[in-house]
This record gives C-alpha cells, structure tokens and sequence, in this order.
C-alpha cells in the first residue's frame, strides 16, 4: 500500500531564511504580493523587513494585517477582497498560525469565491490558488507545512477544518530568529500544540512510515527544550530546535493526521476564544491517558523519543513517565484549566453535547488509537474542568 506525501515546493530553514522572500518571489516569476499578517508582525517591524526586502527587487507589495488569533469567515472577508480586487499574483503569509492560516484560506477563496464552507473537510481542496510563500514566527502549528487551515464560521462558532493540496504553501522560510521575540505564555501554548502534533501524528491510524520518522524526530527535538525556550527566550539553541521541531511536527500530521486532542480542542477554541495551542495543552494529558491502552508500544515509542525512558525499560514503564510528564509540563509551563481560564461553568456544562457532537464531526476522533464514543468525550471534557 503506497502512501501519498505532500510538501512546499522549498524548504528553506535556519537562521536569516525570512531574508531570501524577495528570491522566493522573483523565482515563482511573481510580481505583486499581498502579506496577510497581524498587527504585532507590524509593530515589531518584521512586516516593514519584508517590504523592504522585496522592493530590493522591484516587487510591489501590499499589506493586509486585520487577522485575528484563531481566524473567521469574517476576518478574512476584507482580505478576499483584496485579492479578487488587486491584481496580485503571490501572496506572503507572516505570523503565527492564524496568519499562515488567514493566507490559505484568502488563496483559495480569493481565486475561486465562494465561502470557506465550500471547502470544509471531508471536501478535499485540489484547486491551486495563488502561490503561497509561508513565514511562521511561532514554533507551534508548523502551518507554513501542512495542507490544513482551520477557520471558525461566526454563524454558530464552529471551527472548519479544511484540507488538500491547495492549502499547501508554495514556499516555506523557517527563520527561528523570528521567535526570539515571543513572549512567554505564547512559546508555551505554541510549544505544546507541536508537541502535540507529533505525538498525535505517531499514534494516528493513518501514521505512515514517512510521517513516523518525521513524528520522532520532532518528539526528540521538541521535548527536551519546551523548559528551556519557556525559561529563557533568548536561548538560540533551544529556539532552533524547537523550530525545526515544529516544522516536523506539521509535516508528519499533514501526511499522517491528527487525532482526538485536536477533534475536542476546536470547540473549546471556537466558543470561548481559547487560543488553539493552549486548549490542545489542556487536554494532552487527559486525552493521552484515555488512549494509552489502544496503542501500548506506541506510546512508549513516543516516551523513549523524548529521553523519558530508555531503550531496555517496559512499555508500561515508558508510558507511566510520559503521563508523569505530560501533567508535570502543563504545571511547569502554567497551562490553566476551563475554569482558570475563565470560561463560565454553566456555558461549559450546558454545551458539552454540543463540543462532543463538533468534535466528532470534525473527523480527527477517528483517527485516535481509541475511538470515542460521544459519551466519553463529554467524560474527558468533565475531567477537564
């Protein structure tokens, strides 16, 4: 059985890579771009960096900076306009996640029309929009290298997973000096949500030998310098581990899928704002321990990956201290519950059916080693609490 694998066209990664954006563009043969960014990419100066790297070659460039954390139909309409409306021919996402996202999402619907819901998962999107260059500053979603983008429709708060080839970057420059900046609490949340990526690859029911490779890698990379990034930001070494990790993390779950975290985390993100890496940490712990049985050797695999356990241990052994770390990093790394973050316990408590029937729906459930009923994910949802 074959097994088919997606990826950017190129891979730039290491130190200085965001700097080559004008070459990526004069290479795609492309003359007019339009950043899809944030307000915090504007004030730190990196939008001005790109800009100025693509005048360097006679490249115009607009911005379009009004995305959102977690991003909507809404938030992304004014750059749909943009696009059907200003001749551009590449389109430069710079930021975080919901950025990166905000990009995909204006590639397609900016070429093609319609709405994002046309595009919703199972639909798999072939289309090719405009070429897409991918800048991540975080070291979380890997987003600059998944064929995913995940958009919330303000009509009833669901957040759409959308997937195919069209929501693949063209180009991805994977800087970690870009992230030398991130505060704390977003090195964290974004830490975790990679973290979670690539153990949730390793035990999907579509893991692959491809994405298995890329998922260890990841673990190993990721986990001994979650701390490390967390407690000083400053720290090269760790940031560029925790980059590249992330980078491989979003490939092996683009070609391999994510699971059960990822299924119950969308509704917690779409109706109480919670950013996406935050609320896949609040539930790791909980949803790795209700999956650990289905997938013993698994899960140990993952264990030993990121140094918790040794070669000649059991499996039960490794899988007791990964559950020892997964809680002792949500602890260190400060990452609160429901109820800590201030979601109201009567909205939580009366919409569980609701999270547990979006969760489901989202198709990411059946890919976990254990598969759910709705029950038991409103069980994990309780335990959440």
């Amino acid at each position: 059985m074959s097994t088919q694998i997606i990826l950017p066209r190129i891979l730039e990664i290491g130190a200085g890579a965001s700097r080559k954006v004008g070459e990526m563009v004069r290479g795609l043969d492309c003359r007019r771009a339009l950043i899809v960014t944030d307000k915090i990419m504007l004030q730190l100066g990196y939008v001005a960096r790109v800009r100025e790297d693509l005048k360097a070659l006679n490249i115009d460039s607009d911005v379009f900076d009004d995305t959102v954390p977690e991003p909507t139909t809404s938030s992304i309409e004014a750059g749909v306009e943009l696009v059907k409306n200003g001749q551009y021919d590449v389109i430069v996402g710079l930021g975080g996640g919901s950025p990166i996202d905000s990009a995909k999402a204006i590639s397609i619907l900016g070429k093609y029309g319609g709405n994002m819901r046309d595009y919703k998962f199972p639909r798999l999107v072939t289309e090719l929009g405009l070429p897409i260059i991918a800048i991540p500053t975080t070291a979380g979603t890997g987003s600059e290298a998944t064929r995913v983008t995940v958009i919330t429709d303000d009509s009833n708060d669901e957040k759409m997973l959308c997937m195919g080839i069209g929501f693949m970057p063209t180009i991805a420059l994977v800087d970690f000096e870009l992230t030398l900046s991130v505060p704390a609490r977003t090195t964290a949340d974004t830490g975790i949500d990679a973290l979670t990526h690539a153990l949730e690859a390793y035990v999907s029911k579509k893991a692959n030998a491809f994405s298995d490779i890329q998922a260890l890698t990841a673990m190993k990379l990721l986990a001994p310098n979650l701390r490390r990034v967390f407690n000083n930001g400053q720290d090269r070494d760790a940031r560029e581990a925790m980059m590249l990790g992330s980078t491989l993390a979003g490939i092996a779950f683009s070609n391999a899928s994510v699971a059960l975290v990822h299924g119950m985390s969308r509704p917690i993100g779409a109706f109480y704002h919670v950013p996406h890496g935050l609320s896949n940490a609040m539930l790791l712990p909980a949803v790795t321990e209700y999956s650990i049985s289905a997938a013993v050797s698994r899960y140990a695999d993952a264990a030993r990956a990121m140094g918790l356990a040794q070669l000649g241990d059991s499996d039960a052994v490794a899988n007791q201290r990964l559950m020892t770390e997964l809680y002792a990093i949500n602890r260190e790394l400060e990452v609160p519950t429901p109820a800590q973050f201030g979601i109201s316990r009567e909205h939580f408590f009366k919409n569980l059916i609701t999270k547990a029937d979006q969760a489901l729906a989202s198709g990411s459930p059946a890919n976990n080693p254990r598969v759910p009923t709705a029950d038991e994910i409103i069980e994990i949802y309780k335990q959440l609490w």
